[in-house]
């Protein structure tokens, strides 16, 4: 549960802003725990990243070697080995091979276990009370462990056909290893024993062994393995048809055989029709079908393992079976986000074309009259020294009838002394003792003399046409609250050019869509208005939550009223300029959402105007504000994932693809806002870089939110530097890059 946000206490920790006085012990303890907002998400993404290589891993993704080496010369080969049977023994310095008896059969499978045929293989041959050896791959094996436990219980031989099914006459003698421990791991975990059976990949007879494949033949004898090979091969990989496949697998003149059929790598539906035929037809002409050690009557290839080694390959089946189920549901996530994030994009455009269209026909008006009477514009200030001349010279030019209350809230370093020292007429200063920002909007609300409030924020300017036109729509007596279109004044720097995109396609295209739907989810501090009687039928603004725009902005849907957009109510605002500024910003704005949305939840279950916000409205911020950006960085791990694993090239394709919808919503924003598309060179820098800081704070609100941490509000640093264009004057020369003394 969300925890309510202390707003309460002395002056040097009070809410709405840091400052100086912080004991010493408070700021080695925040240095201490400063880190942990990187070090959270980055071990989330460190085991992310692992879970994507170790299931790359197992899938072949990673590691693996795909040559295959072409036919050599044999005469290195000893001639009984070229000569002799299929099961070829080089352990301990032997050199000898051995042949199946006569009317024994040992059927062989390789490259399984397979989820869907190897069952059906089994089934066969359990019905047809028939043993056969599976050599398993290692990747398999750890893929589907239940598969091999079956085989060992039903009296089947497994052997090794190595890990990654690499050409090992290309691998060096520690990749052999690797490849052989690997896979008695997976053995180990899956069914609880060894083997010593082995057969390499791309194998085929025994006389076509040659000066490659020999010597890892003897390098693997002198690990303790038996090769085996076979010499009879049924070829069931071309799907010949059954009776083909039949006829390839059957030995001449009654002579025993190794046969080698496919229970993996495709569709076998031929090999398990041709087995249901082959195994009754064979058996009834005298053949057994037997374990490779029955039919040479030697000892089990199996030996059970216990202990240390018995748990390691536990661990790592354990291991392996999370990262696939955890990357399953990391795939489902982000089959939801694209979902999400192409629906997004596609209401987008479709309702800012439709908002765009209806307030710009020709003719149009918010009701029978325009908006003439005057109204109370209210500044919050807190130590907006260096702002506080703009903003209120910005009011000055207005084209509307204004009446402007500057709010110091306890501001210590002269804000309110400068407003003052200005003597400009309908500009009043209301002092009060630090309480925090929406303590600051109810003062300045009980002293209003007009029914129409705007309230900006202290670093904000207004272009003489703002308040006017952001005004008009309460000629609609439906409308309580207009929202208005907040630029990014300092927009030179590459951190402001990314929030200036953000503003004008993140933002402001957002606003056009939530108004056509009708619920609107914040009303911004920098630019807003207020029908008075609005306001107070709801309570005024609520410290409940450190957003209090979004708070009272649901709160007005939930009353009944609508809650609208104004595009050319413009005002130019002072965006962070450093990456711990915005990280300060955009962590309260992220956990004050969610505080909002947590406040106002029993709309869900509500009827009414409440009702339809909480069932349409929530779910919809909830949905691309918190929960979509917060599974969104998936995208970029399988993106750099793909990018390094392959496939690259699809990989890339598909990033640039989405790039170039969201660089198609972007323009389409930017030409609704008449700005310039130079800003949008930096936009795929954008998405690799600012996107990021923006994940990372989201998941450190969902930790604040989810533990019930306090969040207490940052101020942040301004420099006075933002004006309207063309119509603010420049701040005073003695303001620029001084502070003020503070003001007893």
């Amino acid at each position: 549960m969300m925890s309510r946000t202390s707003r309460r206490g002395p002056a040097p920790s009070a809410p709405g802003h840091d400052s100086g006085t912080t004991p010493k012990h408070d700021r080695n303890a925040r240095r201490r725990r400063l880190p942990m907002r990187f070090l959270l998400p980055t071990t989330i993404l460190v085991a992310m990243m692992a879970m994507l290589m170790l299931r790359g891993y197992v899938h072949s993704e990673i590691l693996a070697d795909h040559r295959i080496r072409p036919e050599a010369a044999t005469d290195k080969v000893p001639d009984k080995i070229l000569d002799g049977g299929p099961v070829i023994d080089t352990r301990s310095g032997r050199t000898t091979s051995l042949s199946v008896p006569d009317h024994r059969l040992v059927l062989t499978f390789d490259d399984g276990p397979d989820p869907t045929w190897t069952p059906k293989v089994l089934d066969v041959l359990k019905a047809r009370h028939a043993h056969a050896v599976f050599f398993v791959t290692g990747t398999m094996a750890s893929r589907y462990p239940e598969l091999v436990a079956r085989m060992v219980r039903e009296g089947h031989e497994v052997g090794l056909h190595t890990f990654n099914h690499p050409d090992l006459s290309y691998q060096s003698k520690s990749r052999i290893d690797w490849e052989l421990s690997q896979s008695q791991l997976a053995l180990e975990g899956a069914a609880g024993i060894r083997t010593s059976l082995f057969r390499p990949p791309y194998s085929s007879f025994a006389d076509a062994m040659d000066d490659k494949s020999w010597p890892v033949t003897q390098y693997v004898g002198t690990r303790g393995y038996i090769t085996v090979v076979n010499n009879t091969d049924s070829e069931d990989w071309q799907k010949p048809g059954v009776d083909e496949i039949i006829r390839r697998a059957t030995p001449k003149g009654g002579k025993g055989a190794i046969v080698l059929m496919h229970d993996s790598g495709g569709d076998r539906h031929q090999t398990v029709q041709a087995l249901d035929k082959f195994v009754p037809e064979l058996q009834r002409q005298g053949y057994d079908f037997e374990n490779l050690t029955e039919a040479l009557n030697a000892p089990s290839a199996h030996t059970p393992v216990k202990g240390l080694d018995l748990w390691k390959g536990k661990a790592w089946i354990f291991l392996v079976q999370a990262s696939e189920k955890i990357t399953d549901g990391l795939i489902v996530c982000i089959a939801i986000i694209g979902v999400l994030v192409f629906t997004r994009f596609g209401m987008m455009l479709l309702l800012s074309v439709l908002h765009a269209r209806r307030v710009r026909r020709k003719g149009f008006r918010w009701g029978p009259a325009s908006v003439t009477e005057p109204v109370s514009v209210l500044v919050p200030a807190y130590n907006e020294a260096k702002c506080i001349e703009n903003t209120v010279n910005s009011l000055m030019t207005s084209e509307h009838p204004v009446e402007i209350i500057v709010i110091d809230d306890g501001s210590s370093d002269g804000t309110a002394r400068i407003v003052e020292d200005m003597r400009l007429r309908n500009v009043r200063v209301v002092r009060q003792q630090n309480a925090g920002k929406p303590a600051a909007l109810n003062r300045g609300l009980a002293n209003a003399s007009h029914d129409i409030i705007v309230m900006m924020d202290g670093d904000t300017v207004f272009e003489p046409a703002t308040v006017r036109e952001l005004v008009q729509p309460f000629a609609d007596p439906r409308v309580g609250a207009v929202a208005g279109n907040a630029k990014v004044g300092n927009r030179d720097s590459l951190i402001g050019a990314w929030q200036h995109i953000e503003y004008v396609m993140g933002f402001n295209l957002d606003r056009r869509m939530y108004d056509i739907l009708r619920c609107m989810p914040t009303i911004p501090g920098a630019v807003g208005a207020f029908r008075r009687s609005a306001l107070e039928r709801v309570g005024g603004m609520s410290d409940d939550t450190l957003a209090e725009d979004t708070d009272i902005t649901m709160a007005l849907h939930r009353d009944g009223w609508r809650v609208v957009y104004a595009e050319n109510a413009r005002a130019w605002t002072e965006a962070p300029e450093s990456v711990q500024q915005l990280w300060s910003q955009r962590y309260r704005w992220c956990y004050g959402t969610m505080q909002a949305i947590w406040k106002h939840r029993r709309a869900l279950i509500e009827r009414g105007p409440s009702g339809r916000f909480g069932r349409v409205g929530l779910p919809l911020v909830s949905l691309f504000m918190v929960l979509a950006p917060l599974l969104a960085p998936l995208i970029d791990v399988f993106l750099l994932y793909g990018v390094v694993f392959g496939p690259t090239q699809k990989t890339v394709i598909a990033w640039l693809g989405v790039l170039a919808i969201q660089l198609v919503c972007a323009a389409y924003a930017f030409r609704l806002d008449k700005e310039r598309m130079t800003h949008l060179i930096s936009l795929p820098l954008q998405q690799i870089l600012y996107r990021q800081l923006m994940y990372v704070v989201l998941l450190q609100s969902w930790i604040t939110a989810l533990t019930g941490g306090r969040l207490r509000w940052q101020k942040l640093r301004r420099t006075g530097v933002v004006g309207a264009p063309g119509s603010v004057p420049q701040q005073r020369a003695s303001h620029i890059g001084n502070e003020r003394r503070p003001v007893g």
